[in-house]
């Protein structure tokens, strides 16, 4: 099955937090219909860049078969890793990069690599509020999630619910 994954994170240019995450899952049924799901989670202290992967993983993590999933976000920290393969340098080998500087958000990564193992997954980036109207849905997710009241800091776990 094809899926289209859109996600943002928003973390209100504060890297102490509120942030908050938000994925739209998109598919075509056998019947030719189309279907959505949407997901945001309650805010998290913590950075952006936290927050666009675990949007990225909220919505890998929801699909329940493996698919061929095109997944756009609007951050190049999590896409550039996959498209330019710096993740087969610095994240599946020995989780170092430059002049033995540490990969920030090791875990985040791992729980993401795991996420996309039984996906075909191509990562899409597009420029931030530009218009693209799913980023833009994707970005008042994350920016709602970021301004609730619920503090989450597993990123499955509204999911699992």
């Amino acid at each position: 099955m094809k899926v289209t994954i859109f996600t943002d994170g928003a973390a209100r240019g504060n890297p102490s937090g509120p942030g908050g995450y938000g994925a739209i899952i998109r598919y075509v049924d056998p019947k030719g219909e189309v279907h959505e799901k949407e997901l945001s989670a309650g805010y998290v202290r913590t950075t952006n860049n936290r927050m666009e992967l675990m949007g990225a993983i909220a919505g890998l993590e929801a699909l329940n078969r493996p698919c061929e999933v095109d997944l756009w976000s609007d951050s190049q920290y999590l896409v550039r890793p996959f498209t330019e393969h710096w993740i087969d340098n610095w994240i599946r080998k020995n989780w170092t990069r430059g002049k033995n500087e540490p990969v920030k958000n090791v875990d985040l990564w791992k729980r993401l690599i795991a996420a996309m193992k039984p996906h075909s997954v191509t990562f899409h980036w597009v420029r931030g509020h530009n218009g693209h109207p799913e980023n833009e849905r994707c970005d008042k997710l994350a920016t709602g999630a970021a301004d609730g009241t619920a503090l989450l800091t597993d990123p499955g776990a509204r999911l699992a619910q």
